[in-house]
């Protein structure tokens, strides 16, 4: 049996292009001087408030008002802010600033897959997915510009990380996702206006509910290692996580992470969303491979910090994503040893078998749906689910494994062209 966690000789850096612990790159300020206060909490709002010239009290009020407007109601500017005088609104609007991602490019899929090319405010690229289901919509975020991690089978991998994503531009992307799928709530002014328009609006009318939400789900499974950007990614979820704010329960959150295994503690604590690990391999010499995070914290580290990783149970099991590569990790003497694993360490688990997603000059090929098969039924015949993932978004590149920004692939002017065109707004 192959040692799961042998420990590295001497210090080890984690594979990868650059530092895998960077420091969020300073935001380039606006030309404008204005302050984004997309990804701020109350208290930090009505503390810019009160920098600007507001009183204590009046400060604390309008931080209350503008942070339901932001983030319940979705409002792109401060004058739609009815319950604000109307001389405090170009007040706000002189100083502060309501942002969004940038949209470069959408895309949609013979399935119904949407992929947007996003674009930063000081230029860089980023990419996130959304997945309509039957019985939910999940929205894939992303977490950094590019990855440090370098797994061998994932397309994002193979890109330079750039930095950070800061807090507002993770729930920027969530804000973008609902603007694009009209689930913002109306209110009673929108259905006085609807009406005097001849528009029956009164079921989208009043207060927001998650009843025949269209976004239902997030997961922090887009570009980066979520627990490489810990502030920031906790600081977003937060927002989103917020009764007054986007108000989406944690248990419909999941974060995605390699086995960045100092923060997977803090992640339970201080986030409290449910996990899910890359885990792709079970002996070491494999996952050395394909997962080089593996080389500092090795699969033995990596499960017992599954197994202490606070709020999980049966009730919330632990999803481990497992992708199929051809001759490379999907045998039944894997599958067996998966089995084991997950007893050894006595673990709510669920195992999402992912059949490779193949991308131009992947190293690796997709098990066939036989083996696949096969390799599933062992799981599930040791009392695990282990259900096979529908690959989708594939014809977009938006698969799992694929997301790769097309700023390596088109041309500046290319994008520019398409940024101007019909083709760059959601649809």
């Amino acid at each position: 049996m192959a040692d799961t966690n042998l420990p590295a000789s001497g210090p080890m850096q984690i594979p990868g292009h650059i530092d895998p612990l960077p420091v969020a790159r300073a935001i380039t300020p606006r030309a404008d001087g204005r302050t984004d206060l997309i990804g701020l909490p109350r208290q930090d709002i009505a503390a810019l408030f009160a920098q600007a010239g507001l009183d204590a009290r009046a400060a604390k009020l309008r931080a209350k008002q503008v942070f339901h407007w932001l983030y319940h109601r979705g409002v792109t500017g401060f004058e739609a802010m009815t319950d604000i005088v109307r001389p405090m609104r170009p007040w706000l609007a002189e100083r502060f600033v309501i942002g969004r991602p940038e949209v470069v490019e959408a895309q949609l899929s013979v399935d119904g897959t949407r992929k947007w090319l996003l674009r930063t405010a000081d230029g860089h690229d980023f990419e996130m997915v959304f997945i309509p289901d039957a019985d939910r919509g999940t929205l894939c975020v992303s977490s950094q510009v590019g990855c440090t991690l370098n797994c061998r089978f994932c397309h994002t991998g193979t890109m330079r990380l750039v930095r950070n994503l800061t807090p507002g531009e993770i729930v920027g992307q969530v804000m973008l996702a609902r603007d694009s799928l009209g689930e913002w709530p109306k209110g009673a002014n929108d259905t006085r206006l609807a009406t005097m328009a001849g528009l029956d609006d009164d079921e989208d009318a009043g207060s927001y509910s998650a009843d025949g939400r269209l976004l239902t789900n997030i997961v922090m499974m887009g570009m980066g290692e979520p627990l490489y950007n810990f502030d920031n990614v906790r600081d977003a979820l937060k927002l989103v996580m917020d009764g007054d704010g986007l108000a989406l329960s944690k248990r419909r959150i999941t974060l995605s992470t390699s086995g960045v295994v100092p923060m997977m503690a803090r992640c339970g604590e201080e986030i409290g969303v449910n996990l899910a690990v890359s885990l792709h391999a079970v002996t070491g010499d494999v996952r050395d491979e394909i997962v080089p995070i593996n080389r500092k914290f090795g699969i033995g580290q990596l499960l017992q910090a599954c197994a202490d990783y606070p709020g999980a149970s049966n009730a919330r099991r632990i999803t481990f994503e497992y992708v199929m590569l051809k001759d490379k990790n999907d045998s039944d003497e894997d599958a067996r040893e998966l089995v084991r694993l997950l007893r050894h360490y006595k673990l709510p688990a669920k195992v999402n078998l992912i059949p490779f997603n193949p991308w131009p000059g992947a190293p690796y090929e997709c098990s066939t749906p036989e083996r696949i098969r096969r390799f599933s039924d062992i799981v599930f015949e040791a009392g695990i689910s282990a259900p096979v993932r529908t690959p989708r978004g594939r014809d977009i590149d938006a698969a799992c494994g694929q997301l790769k920004t097309a700023a390596e692939k088109k041309s500046r002017a290319g994008r520019e062209r398409l940024a101007a065109g019909d083709e760059a707004a959601p649809g």
